[in-house]
């Protein structure tokens, strides 16, 4: 029969302990000697390091992308109302000019209270008669907005959008004025 000196399940066992840093076992087999490989102290605290790193190299883009897709919803919010106001506003008025003044005038202030400038609206309105403030008419106000992305410095000189959005909005001249 053969005789081992080392029980296998023993030595597997102490390996492991070694590997993932654990104490050296305690009793009468583990009296007398010495600790076994390079101690773990150094690598303590590693783990630490390597979340941070790794939760920054991810969390980072998570955080633009959410920002990003935040933008574009307020833009689209300020597109709609900006074209809803505007149709309003424009059947509220005596003129054609005045009205389209106005109109333009509530889309970029509607716009302006969502955080968008008015360098990057475009207001159209348009009639399905002729005559535009006529009782019965339907004015259609179209109101496009490109969605710029957030926190880069260099993003106008480089035309870099995060969305272009558009609405209309369709009003219909009443009778009674």
């Amino acid at each position: 029969m053969l005789r081992l000196r080392v029980d296998p399940g023993r030595a597997a066992l102490s390996r492991f302990r070694e590997v993932v840093c654990l104490p050296a076992a305690e009793g009468p087999a583990a009296e007398g000697r010495e600790p076994a490989g390079p101690p773990c102290a150094p690598e303590r605290g590693s783990a630490v390091v390597e979340f941070i790193l790794l939760s920054l190299l991810l969390m980072v883009p998570v955080v633009y992308f959410i920002v990003t897709i935040g933008q574009i919803q307020g833009g689209s919010f300020a597109v709609v109302g900006a074209a809803d106001q505007a149709a309003k506003v424009y059947v509220m008025q005596k003129d054609t000019s005045q009205g389209r003044v106005a109109a333009e005038q509530a889309a970029l202030l509607a716009l302006a209270d969502y955080g968008h400038s008015a360098e990057r609206a475009i207001v159209d309105v348009a009639c399905d008669r002729g005559d535009c403030l006529s009782a019965g008419a339907a004015v259609t106000v179209t109101v496009k907005l490109t969605v710029p992305l957030p926190m880069l410095p260099f993003g106008d000189t480089l035309n870099l959008d995060a969305a272009n959005l558009s609405a209309s909005a369709t009003q219909i001249v009443g009778r009674f004025r």
